[in-house]
């Protein structure tokens, strides 16, 4: 039977927090007003009980499924999300937005502040993953839902799913958290400041006004390169490079010999055309102030009767199996129904991008079980 997808979408925008009414931001600064790129797949039903919003990572955008008129690149989760998929569009109404300090779309570093008429640049305000949530909230709440019926989503979309339980819990039913943490370890903040200080180093920064000028791309590109080693693990490279050379014999050169470091040049390079380098110090800033830990996920004595899927992978070294399984330890100490499964994969943190079969399975089976448990329900 040939697959059926979702076929051509368009991204949308919504804008909110005019002055004098802009978004308090956790900083205690304002933005205002935002605009949050979405696009939606699959139809609300009449109670507008089948929404789920998909919440993505570090360097996704809104466009999650379909494609683009006149483009043939798919969005990032398509192979779950459609007709008969793991977020099957045929019962589902879809959502993804892009998130604020972003560069697809919605409000960020990039975007023209209406008191400059320049780009905001490092004038833009700090933000958090609690912001970032609080902007797709407006977004929620503009598009008439009540109550998602799940929030999901992998690494930095799995922190957004788990800050919606923290700061929202009563307009979710149920929330897939992929391949995160409950904070950022220290080798994860070490992580991303490695790769905000390559662009930081980079002379075409400019301090971060180098708009008129061109991006700072070198320090872009090595940060992205730095990115993709950790989002590999050691089996997945041997497998897809082990020490494979670009030709036939040593060239006793800087440029790019082993099949890795092209493959790596190319990531880099490629970003830099679809990514501000702004944003990226930004959204890595908001990865590392992320802290649900020590009962601030569910506070003590809050009822919760949110149901849980956390999912992790087995060769994920940047955000190893141990922070899930915290996760679900903390979960089970409030009494809440949470499953959990550890995928034996070999793609590292990459997995939730690639494991298509075994998250279809396990996402499929618990949106059915919570969709027909809240049959019935406002």
């Amino acid at each position: 039977m040939e697959e059926r997808g979702i076929g051509v979408v368009e991204t949308r925008h919504v804008t909110f927090a005019e002055p004098p009414n802009e978004l308090t931001l956790e900083s205690g600064q304002k933005l205002g007003p935002v605009t949050v790129a979405y696009e939606t797949y699959g139809r609300l039903d009449e109670k507008k009980s089948n929404a789920v919003l998909v919440t993505h990572a570090l360097s996704g955008d809104a466009h999650a499924a379909g494609v683009h008129f006149g483009e043939k690149k798919p969005g990032w989760w398509e192979p779950l999300i459609g007709p008969g998929k793991a977020f099957d569009t045929d019962k589902y109404f879809v959502i993804c937005s892009n998130v604020i300090g972003g560069c697809r779309g919605s409000t960020g570093p990039s975007s023209i502040n209406p008191r400059t008429g320049a780009p905001y640049a490092l004038s833009f305000p700090f933000i958090t993953i609690g912001d970032m949530v609080a902007a797709q909230k407006k977004l929620i709440d503009h598009l008439g839902i009540e109550k998602l019926l799940c929030v999901a989503g992998g690494s930095m979309g799995g922190m957004q799913a788990l800050q919606w339980a923290a700061a929202y819990p009563d307009r979710v039913r149920s929330v897939i958290p992929i391949a995160t943490t409950l904070k950022h370890s220290p080798q994860q903040i070490a992580l991303s400041e490695v790769g905000r200080q390559a662009i930081l180093a980079d002379p075409a920064w400019r301090g971060g006004n180098y708009y008129a000028h061109g991006q700072p791309e070198r320090g872009l590109a090595l940060a992205r390169m730095i990115g993709h080693i950790t989002y590999m693990s050691d089996k997945s490279m041997e497998e897809k490079f082990s020490r494979k050379l670009k030709s036939e014999n040593y060239r006793f050169s800087f440029d790019p010999e082993f099949e890795v470091e092209g493959y790596l040049r190319h990531r880099g390079d490629s970003f830099v055309r679809r990514f501000d380098a702004n944003s990226y110090l930004y959204v890595t800033k908001a990865l590392d102030y992320f802290d649900l830990s020590g009962g601030d996920l569910i506070p003590e004595g809050r009822p919760c009767d949110i149901r849980f899927l956390v999912i992790s992978f087995k060769s994920d070294w940047l955000y190893p199996s141990y922070q899930s399984r915290d996760i679900v330890a903390f979960l089970r100490t409030r009494l809440v129904d949470v499953t959990y499964c550890e995928i034996n994969s070999t793609y590292g943190h990459d997995a939730f991008l690639l494991e298509f079969d075994e998250e279809t399975r396990l996402i499929a089976h618990f949106l059915d079980k919570t969709y027909d448990s809240t049959k019935g329900k406002p």
